[in-house]
């Protein structure tokens, strides 16, 4: 697992593009290591996104 291959695979489910199940095949990793990883990149509750 390496943290290019679980961004893509982040990046992929995020998109709606694979389940949770193919995109941790795809980042090397179980479901539940990818759902902690999600987590981690997730932005925080007092982070807005810029709207220009």
């Amino acid at each position: 697992m390496t943290s290019k291959s679980v961004a893509t695979a982040l990046t992929l489910y995020r998109s709606r593009t694979l389940t949770l199940e193919q995109a941790a095949t795809v980042g090397g990793c179980s479901t539940a290591q990818l759902e902690k990883s999600a987590r981690a990149f997730a932005p925080t509750p007092g982070e807005a996104l810029a709207d220009d």
